[in-house]
């Protein structure tokens, strides 16, 4: 007996971010995405947020290889993690897998992987799987649809997309393609699902030039600086349109910006000569109004480019009057507040600022309702699973999809952790495989819900450490208690709070020596029970407790 077709979800439902899952086809394993997620402001000291690769570790020797949709870090950038456990090639445009290389160069991990580059309309094998990739239109270039042909049937996944007509590059959403397969029958849509809440038509991607082109010409007498993510290359194109048609020098500013126009410039989709390209470090040679910044730090990452600039300690650039600052690019859940901070710090450094809520200098690249509605329409699936979104937009789109006639019955809800196996009839398995969420900080990639719920008490409750030295043979106290503090009362103010502290610690210790308690467990058990008693008695806080007990 053949092994069943699945469809297996790691991340990517429920949140925004950590987009990856896996199709099963004959006991083989084909992973579709791989990428992070941003840290929430609950998650206090972590980088970034990945999948848990528990099942594609435990079963590395079934994974055919890894297909990628798109070259956004929510779709690969979680490559480098997974490539410690899992050797196997990865499948992609030319530019998404340059965009993924940089990342897995830096972590040593090339010879775990073989970098295999498709076209537009490719349809190849990855051993029992049978992959077709669709040109759609979404923010960064040369992003896919895919298609892959079971013996339970097609799936169709529509990746991140938007139905542009008049796309930057003239590469739209091969709409005709998608109506030829939809005609062989399609028994599963996946589909993206994060401005499902939003109706409508999403705008173009190039109606955004003209708005900085005229934002350009309204300040002629200003440097213009624009923060965007370094991998949309089609707004940074625009960027480059606008700047060198108001005769300003262009200065790429931030390490993955540099990376990735270079290797754009070298693929041929960005048109800018070398003599209208100057160096960071040139920049001051030239009047503001000569001189267009295009930089990182449009979610308003600490160290990046702008948060420098707009901070005044970045080595070459520093915000002034002189400049105008366009974010061009909307704030990712969980980054609201870092590009708050960096807004702020703009106006205080006398700039100008621009962004998505004042001025249309972004457009989303992801389908609104009536395009969202329009897939689905084409495709019409005989089963519908939202991907891509937090619940809310999930279920928002199973609405749409009852709108359009998909019956309720073949409308999936999944999360991560889910496995669908696909026959005749399509059954899910809830947390069917580990999908919890794997936190990065520095170089650790396994810190543990226990450490960062530890995290969080410290944040937000402090913690208090108790000294105290005792007679290894009487259990009596000898000196102490000494108590040190951080976040729960600042000590110099609290002297008397910490000495009524001291003696609940002490009146506890000699309670205990008179029990005959001389073991260290029950001296610390003591000093912490008493302690933490009196704290949450006076103060109503609970901080984290650390007694440490001596013995002479």
């Amino acid at each position: 007996m053949t092994a069943p077709v699945r469809i297996v979800f790691l991340g990517g439902l429920g949140e925004i971010g950590r987009n990856c899952f896996c199709l099963e086809v004959d006991g083989r394993i084909l992973v579709v995405d791989c990428g992070l997620m941003f840290p929430d402001a609950d998650m206090p000291g972590i980088d970034l947020v990945l999948p848990d690769f528990t099942y594609l570790r435990d079963n590395a020797d079934r994974v055919e290889g890894v297909v990628l949709t798109h070259g956004h870090e929510d779709h690969v950038g979680a490559l480098a993690y997974l490539l410690r456990d899992v050797s196997a090639p990865i499948y992609g445009s030319a530019l998404c897998l340059g965009l993924a290389r940089n990342r897995i160069e830096e972590a040593g991990l090339l010879g775990r992987t073989t970098l295999v580059p498709v076209e537009d309309g490719d349809r190849i094998d990855i051993g029992p799987f049978d992959v077709e990739f669709v040109p759609i239109a979404h923010s960064v270039p040369h992003a896919f649809a895919t298609a892959y042909r079971t013996p339970a049937g097609t799936i169709l996944h529509t990746g991140d997309f938007k139905l542009d007509l008049t796309p930057f590059d003239g590469r739209m959403t091969d709409l005709p393609r998608l109506g030829q397969i939809a005609g062989e029958g399609v028994k599963v849509l996946l589909s993206d699902s994060t401005n499902a809440e939003r109706p409508g038509y999403t705008p173009s991607e190039t109606t955004v030039g003209p708005v900085i082109r005229d934002i350009l010409r309204d300040y002629p007498d200003k440097r213009v600086i624009v923060a965007s993510f370094s991998s949309h290359l089609h707004r940074v194109a625009q960027v480059v349109e606008a700047a060198r048609s108001c005769g300003r020098k262009v200065a790429f500013v931030g390490r993955s910006m540099l990376q990735n126009t270079a290797f754009a410039r070298d693929l041929g989709m960005l048109d800018l000569p070398e003599s209208d390209t100057i160096d960071v470090d040139e920049v001051a040679r030239f009047a503001p109004g000569e001189v267009v910044v295009v930089c990182t730090g449009s979610q308003g990452e600490p160290m990046s480019a702008l948060a420098l600039m707009a901070a005044r300690e970045h080595k070459h650039l520093k915000v002034s009057e002189d400049d105008v600052v366009i974010i061009s690019a909307h704030a990712i859940p969980g980054n609201e507040h870092n590009v708050g901070r960096v807004i702020d710090s703009l106006y205080r450094a006398g700039a100008e600022v621009i962004h998505d809520k004042n001025a249309p200098v972004h457009v989303s690249g992801h389908a609104s309702q009536e395009e969202l509605k329009f897939m689905l329409a084409l495709v019409r699936p005989e089963w519908f699973v939202p991907v891509h979104g937090e619940f809310r937009h999930l279920v928002h789109h199973a609405r749409l999809a009852h709108a359009v006639g998909v019956p309720e019955d073949r409308v999936l809800l999944c999360m991560d952790g889910d496995a669908v196996t696909i026959d005749d009839e399509l059954e899910v398995e809830h947390r069917a495989v580990p999908a919890g969420y794997q936190y990065v900080d520095g170089l650790l990639d396994d810190i543990s819900v226990g450490v960062l719920r530890d995290r969080r008490n410290l944040a937000e409750e402090g913690v208090v450490v108790v000294i105290v030295t005792v007679d290894a043979t009487t259990g009596e106290l000898v000196t102490g208690p000494d108590i040190v503090t951080r976040g729960w009362v600042y000590e110099a103010e609290a002297a008397d709070l910490l000495d009524e502290a001291k003696a609940a610690v002490r009146a506890s210790l000699a309670e205990a020596a008179a029990e005959g308690a001389t073991d260290f467990e029950t001296l610390r058990r003591h000093a912490r029970r008493a302690l933490g008693r009196f704290i949450n008695t006076r103060t109503r806080r609970r901080p984290a407790i650390i007694p440490v007990v001596l013995e002479v």
